[in-house]
């Protein structure tokens, strides 16, 4: 396989009332080395408190800042993400989470890493509750190897040749973080994108890379590149993980390449 020639990289940001961790990852989306053609906040029915702070971004930023919004029915992160990716403009995507400090090349690495028959599952850093915290106050949006909070360190060290000499494609589901994701958006098209029959956290990234597999696109490890830093919350609440274990469960048994409540129903008919 060779790298693809050109890249449109739109990038897909979720949210839910956290406009002030959003806030910082805005920052760093906004000063990229090779910036996105454009960002979406794909917000999960967040208040006007974060509306108004997109806004400012959207008015100020080089690129379209869009917002797309949907009513606040529980956690809808699949079908927040597919009201999102159906709108992009650009022909490859990446998703984040709305607490993930993007470093400078993060998209630069993305796109430079990106092939066609594969989709990226990259990696992060931790940063501890208390020191975000403190980040948020401050509005820093810098990453150090050596700064205290950090937890898997060695995810904040970028070595773009190593990075590509380690990266190895895979069939494997383990790990699956949609927190750190890209893929072209045709294959996430081809395979109905996310499932929405998902409600509540956990297990939708999976199922999403299950179908992407099984219709042949790999995943592909980068380490060492696209590098992100994960600000420290509170979790989400996980009551529904035993019904989403069975509907990916479901999947992988199946060997599904695609699912009936998908995307599709966002797409503009040609």
């Amino acid at each position: 396989m060779k790298p693809t020639e050109s890249i449109a990289c739109s990038l897909v940001i979720t949210t839910y009332n956290s406009p002030e961790t959003l806030d910082l990852v805005l920052r760093s989306a906004l000063l990229q080395s090779d910036p996105p053609c454009e960002i979406i906040i794909a917000d999960d029915g967040s208040n006007n408190d974060t509306a108004r702070m997109v806004e400012t971004y959207r008015a100020a930023a080089s690129i379209p800042v869009v917002h797309v919004w949907q009513e606040d029915l529980g956690f809808r992160a699949a079908t927040s993400r597919n009201k999102a990716i159906a709108s992009a403009k650009g022909n490859y995507v990446v998703i984040v989470d709305g607490d993930m400090l993007l470093n400078h090349n993060f998209i630069k690495d993305h796109k430079r890493m990106a092939l066609k028959g594969s989709f990226i599952q990259g990696s992060r850093v931790l940063l501890s509750q208390e020191y975000t915290a403190s980040r948020i106050a401050t509005k820093n949006i810098s990453v150090s190897l050596f700064e205290k909070g950090l937890k898997n360190r060695k995810n904040a060290l970028r070595f773009p040749l190593l990075s590509r000499l380690l990266a190895f494609n895979s069939s494997s589901i383990a790990g699956i973080r949609s927190c750190n994701m890209s893929f072209f958006r045709n294959d996430c098209i081809r395979v109905n994108g996310f499932n929405e029959d998902f409600v509540g956290w956990g297990r939708e990234d999976s199922e999403f890379a299950v179908r992407l597999v099984n219709s042949g696109i790999l995943r592909r490890n980068v380490r060492f590149s696209a590098l992100a830093c994960h600000l420290g919350h509170r979790e989400n609440p996980r009551q529904s993980l035993a019904d989403n274990d069975r509907i990916l469960e479901q999947a992988i048994l199946g060997k599904l390449t695609t699912c009936r409540n998908g995307i599709d129903k966002y797409l503009v008919k040609k």
